[in-house]
């Protein structure tokens, strides 16, 4: 007689893919952890603290580095940002144009700005400019030199972003609105310019924040006690004091910018993709 029993198949005792998962995340949080115990067990707190941790260092630092340091830095940034923003938006522009030329010119601009540091821009702008054209004086002194430098640097960036929002804006809008009557530059101005700025209202703060950092190089312009920004200012009282304190100081008062900066930018971001979706 045949024998008809069932074969008994054999229990699976292998993980999930599931469980698998939460054991290689509980994994990488141990390594995490363990490394940073590590590092803070090894490390000399008690030198940090002299070397960066001074309070009476850091009481001496007020209010001047509010109200000189701080103050010099948001007018650097910001006159920077409006110099990139209007140059920027002319090199988008000329970059989208049916003349060769203006395309040409634009595109050369684009990459040679791109592709040189900043530190360079800024030795042009303060030291080859006067040396070429002597009796060309910056307007503002100083603050002219510096919102030119950042406006060179951050424009190239700026015009490709701007051209890439102007792009994403539906071919259809500036039909429609040569339809109603527009001329191509008022339809460029009402119409597409309006929602092009909607898209790239992220990538324009962003690009605020990096500006902000860029900042520190108008040390290399030689600036008056008065007109020095955070990043000048923290250097200058470091090597008084032959202490670190200050440096650290300007640093989170960058950070008191920044970081505000960046969650407006990824507050922008997060709604710019719900509205997609």
């Amino acid at each position: 007689m045949a024998d008809t029993d069932t074969p008994v198949q054999p229990r699976k005792t292998g993980l999930t893919r599931r469980q698998k998962r939460r054991l290689s995340r509980a994994a990488q949080y141990v390594v995490f952890a363990a490394a940073v115990i590590a590092a803070a067990l090894a490390a000399d707190w008690g030198r940090l603290k002299n070397q960066f941790a001074q309070v009476d260092i850091a009481k001496e630092l007020f209010p001047d580095i509010i109200t000189v340091a701080l103050k010099n830095t948001v007018l650097y940034t910001l006159s920077g940002f409006v110099v990139g923003l209007a140059l920027g938006m002319v090199i988008a522009l000329m970059r989208l144009s049916s003349v060769g030329p203006y395309r040409w010119l634009a595109g050369i601009y684009i990459e040679i700005f791109r592709g040189l540091p900043a530190l360079l821009i800024f030795i042009f702008v303060g030291v080859g400019v006067p040396l070429a054209f002597p009796h060309i004086e910056y307007p503002g002194g100083t603050y002219g030199k510096v919102a030119v430098a950042l406006g060179l640097v951050s424009a190239a960036y700026m015009a490709e972003t701007i051209r890439a929002g102007i792009q994403a804006v539906p071919k259809g809008q500036m039909e429609a609105a040569r339809s109603l009557g527009f001329s191509p530059a008022r339809a460029m101005v009402s119409i597409v310019l309006p929602q092009a700025f909607r898209i790239i209202m992220p990538p324009l703060t962003n690009e605020l924040v990096l500006l902000f950092k860029d900042s520190s190089l108008v040390l290399f312009l030689g600036v008056t006690l008065e007109e020095r920004e955070l990043s000048k200012f923290g250097n200058d009282l470091a090597s008084t004091t032959a202490n670190s304190t200050p440096i650290l100081v300007a640093g989170l008062c960058y950070l008191l910018i920044t970081i505000p900066l960046s969650l407006v930018v990824r507050r922008m971001e997060t709604k710019a993709l719900k509205e997609i979706r």
